[in-house]
């Protein structure tokens, strides 16, 4: 069905039904409503190019990888992301454009974006603590949301970010709670912005209680199940190994897990771990009971939240920058007990 039948069949103009769709605030709420209402009923999309061509836009939202991000190109943390901010863009009659970036070619990819007018606004990931795009995007004039947030510079762009200081100051003072002096965290890569607020987070819980961090106890690197497989492995095997884990993604802590049963110990009684990013579509943490002591925080959320602000940030560009900071929810599974007492 085309926009033309559409409107026969409503009994209004083309016009009315197109900016009811487009999301016009002079269509009143009820024709609004009608028309959607109408347009699922039987099935019509609006094509690309006529939205396009009718306002002005491109009607596509970029997303530009970094290289050194390029694991999470097949990893479900950022899948989950994509399908979230997917369902808005289908939703708003909006194409993605997923853009791989070598650090080099960052710059001009983003350059070339906004004088093209290829898309009509960016998401940012993988935010460093030192980041030069803020400054770039900002002088560009091209609308964009940070998923995740420039280190000290929070005040100026739009960003969505979880309280990952606060989370992982949580979660460590958990493991405290229940004993544990000799924790582990094994992060993602120094100088990423969630990646050094997840690091004070658990220093910071440390120092609360009057236990001395132990650099050897914090571990960066790719968030990968290799990276929790060889900084656990390795740990256990020292003088002093930790009696408990933190974990910035399930997928490290698979790793640590399987470092863990290679050395003989049973998670929750020998060892205790605590991860992050527990609900994703294809690495549940169980079902109705976790089965990993995990910070909750659902990444497909950020995506659709992230998405929802690009847009409106596309559709008004007077619109004061908008942030939003998220909590965790600590989950208790079966990976945590009590410190064990002979180590």
């Amino acid at each position: 069905m085309n926009l033309r039948e559409l409107s026969e069949k409503l009994g209004l103009s083309q016009t009315t039904v197109s900016r009811a769709l487009n999301g016009y605030p002079e269509v009143s709420d009820a024709t609004r409503r009608r028309v959607v209402e109408a347009a699922a009923q039987h099935n019509y999309r609006p094509s690309s190019r006529a939205k396009s061509l009718a306002t002005g836009r491109s009607m596509a939202i970029a997303h530009v990888i970094p290289v050194p991000a390029r694991h999470e190109m097949v990893n479900p943390v950022f899948a989950d992301f994509i399908a979230g901010a997917s369902d808005v863009y289908a939703q708003s009659g909006y194409d993605m454009l997923l853009s791989v970036a070598d650090d080099g070619d960052e710059e001009a990819i983003y350059r070339d974006l906004a004088s093209r007018r290829s898309v009509d606004g960016v998401i940012v990931h993988a935010p460093r603590v030192d980041d030069a795009r803020l400054q770039l995007l900002l002088s560009l004039g091209l609308p964009f949301v940070v998923h995740g947030r420039f280190g000290n510079a929070t005040e100026g762009y739009s960003w969505l970010d979880m309280n990952n200081r606060r989370a992982f100051a949580r979660a460590t003072r958990f493991l405290t709670d229940l004993g544990h002096r000799r924790i582990a965290l094994v992060n993602g890569v120094a100088d990423m912005d969630f990646a050094a607020r997840r690091a004070d987070g658990y220093s910071g819980a440390l120092d609360d209680v009057g236990i001395a961090a132990d650099p050897a106890l914090l571990l960066h690197g790719e968030m990968t199940e290799h990276h929790g497989y060889r900084s656990a492995h390795d740990l256990l095997a020292g003088v002093d190994p930790p009696t408990a884990f933190l974990a910035s993604s399930l997928i490290i802590a698979i790793g640590i897990r399987r470092a863990c049963e290679e050395a003989g110990l049973t998670l929750g009684r020998d060892v205790s771990l605590v991860t992050h990013d527990d609900d994703l579509s294809y690495f549940r943490n169980g079902t109705d009971e976790a089965i990993y002591t995990a910070l909750r925080s659902p990444v497909r959320e950020h995506g659709t939240l992230c998405a929802r602000m690009l847009l409106q940030l596309v559709a008004d560009p007077g619109t004061t920058p908008m942030t939003r900071l998220l909590e965790a929810e600590l989950r208790v599974g079966h990976t945590t007990g009590p410190a064990p007492r002979d180590r």
